[in-house]
């Protein structure tokens, strides 16, 4: 134990040498930062030595203190205030890079392994299954103005002397989040089994600590542009109330637009102001940051072709007060299958297009993508096809699927744009009101890109804008249903959008023209099939 603890105080000792021998300004300014709350941490970042000592931790105020003392005699030892044994945390960070925090079940002791350790249960008690990870950190802003502060402090206390302006907070210093960053990201690789990059799987560190920011929220100006203050005329002291207010309100949406309101203010306070308003330097804090982990993956897709062989099942679930409107729908019978593989929190489904519950979609199916939010797994190729297979093996063969497969977001991009473009190819059972001759069967199929008008079918008026709409017959066929009477088989590929059921009985004359009014009798739709969705990708 005892060599152990030498080599560790051996290195600590080599980094300050080095970081002396770089970037220190005079040592009895780097005491001094010590000595009003900063942690060895933050006074490394600030002078633009952190890198090499953030995952020192033997580097102690203690030993920073000692090395300091060693080689200036003019800093004293033994009851120096930055030897303090009380249990405040650091004035800029407010503890982050100790690392220390406090969560929901009380104090976790200040140590490297101790938080990549919470952060690793966290994603194991939901699950994820994680071969790479991103770390994002969200920080109060009342460490933004802590750094200015500081910085402001020793501008006051050192700016008349030579070395200021060359030796002390360089351009570039590392903001806390990177310091963060580089602190735990190894440990927490460690401990994952998993590597750090620009993953979809996100960590999100959140810190907050009310006390200090509801402080610095009160000291601020408000929204218009005046300071806080005591009220002369009645002697109220606003600040208080304002504070009171704070305090009691929980409420995350107003936290985050009060830190919106820090920093956007703080942003455009000058320097002399700044002064006027905060204390310098910052005081230490007796608690440090409260920290909420959560852990959030992108959105995957997988994409097919979706064929709806039933004509009581809607593309999505359809209630009407309380009552479901079919036996199931597309969207649920695909959606339960891929959550239960993927295990994400919910599934948005999309399609190119949609049709009517009494609507069969054959052929090659219709192009369509589930988006899962949130999953816990990323399916491989097996799964998917497991997915696949689970579907088309359904008992209640409402629908099936093909050429399932795992797709980027663009495909949703291309899907949307390919909509207005697409043609789509129907079959319908037809009945006419008088027998058709040869002549009546001739002249609908010779008909090629006819341009019909249509207005808002009446069916959808209730839920759809009245509005006028031109579109394209690319071609029709018609042939007679064998032994039916007056029954025909309307074969017909139309521009996107078309209302086919409008354009064979004419909606009372809201489709013109119709097959109705082309053969100069009444005709009616008695069922219809989608046969063909033309788009050329999820084939």
């Amino acid at each position: 134990m005892a060599a152990t603890n030498a080599s560790a105080e051996a290195e600590a000792r080599s980094i300050l040498e080095s970081a002396a021998e770089s970037s220190f300004p005079p040592l009895h300014a780097v005491h001094h930062l010590l000595s009003v709350g900063a942690c060895v941490r933050c006074i490394l970042r600030l002078l633009g030595a952190y890198s090499s000592a953030c995952s020192c931790a033997s580097l102690t105020a203690s030993v920073l203190h000692s090395f300091l003392e060693e080689r200036d005699g003019s800093i004293k030892g033994g009851s120096c205030s930055c030897l303090s044994a009380d249990t405040s945390y650091c004035s800029v960070c407010l503890g982050v890079l100790l690392p220390a925090w406090h969560r929901d079940e009380g104090l976790e002791m200040p140590n490297i392994d101790n938080i990549s350790s919470e952060i690793s249960q966290v994603v194991q008690k939901e699950g994820y299954q994680v071969d790479e990870f991103s770390l994002e950190i969200s920080l109060p802003p009342v460490i933004a103005a802590n750094e200015r502060a500081v910085r402001l402090y020793m501008k006051q206390k050192f700016g008349n002397e030579n070395w200021f302006k060359d030796k002390l907070f360089p351009q570039q210093t590392m903001p806390v989040k990177e310091a963060l960053r580089l602190l735990i990201v190894p440990s927490l690789e460690k401990q994952m089994n998993a590597k750090h990059g620009n993953d979809s799987f996100r960590i999100r560190l959140t810190y907050t600590h009310d006390d200090a920011s509801q402080k610095l929220h009160s000291l601020l100006p408000n929204e218009h542009g005046r300071k806080r203050k005591t009220d002369s005329r009645n002697g109220n002291n606003t600040s208080s109330e304002a504070h009171k207010r704070n305090s009691t309100d929980g409420n995350n949406k107003q936290v985050s637009e009060s830190d919106s309101f820090i920093y956007k203010t703080l942003e455009g306070i000058q320097d002399q102001e700044f002064c006027n308003l905060i204390q310098l330097p910052p005081e230490k804090v007796s608690k440090p940051c409260h920290l909420v982990i959560s852990c959030m993956r992108s959105p995957i897709y997988i994409g097919g072709r979706y064929l709806k062989l039933s004509r009581n099942v809607s593309q999505s679930c359809w209630i009407i007060d309380d009552e479901r409107m079919g036996e199931a729908s597309v969207e649920e019978i695909i959606g339960e299958n891929v959550s239960a593989i993927c295990r994400g929190d919910s599934c948005k489904f999309h399609a190119a297009g949609r049709e009517d519950i009494d609507v069969r979609m054959l052929g090659s199916g219709r192009p369509f993508l589930v988006e899962a939010l949130n999953v816990r797994s990323i399916p491989s190729e097996i799964e998917v096809q497991q997915i696949e297979d689970r579907i088309n093996s359904s008992e209640k063969k409402y629908v099936r699927v093909r050429n399932l497969k795992l797709v980027g977001n663009e495909i949703w991009t291309m899907m949307r744009e390919g909509e207005a473009e697409k043609q789509k190819q129907y079959t319908a059972l037809i009945w006419t009101s008088r027998e058709l001759a040869e002549n009546d069967l001739r002249n609908i199929s010779v008909m090629k890109d006819m341009e019909i008008v249509q207005k808002t079918p009446i069916r959808v008026l209730h839920r759809r804008s009245p509005l006028e709409r031109k579109r394209i017959i690319h071609w029709m066929e018609i042939e007679k249903v064998g032994g039916g009477s007056n029954h025909y088989l309307l074969h017909l590929c139309t521009q996107a959008g078309t209302y086919i059921k409008e354009f064979v009985h004419g909606d009372l004359g809201r489709t013109h023209p119709s097959i109705g009014a082309i053969l100069g009798c009444r005709a009616e739709i008695l069922q219809l099939d989608v046969t063909d969705v033309k788009m050329d990708f999820l084939q």
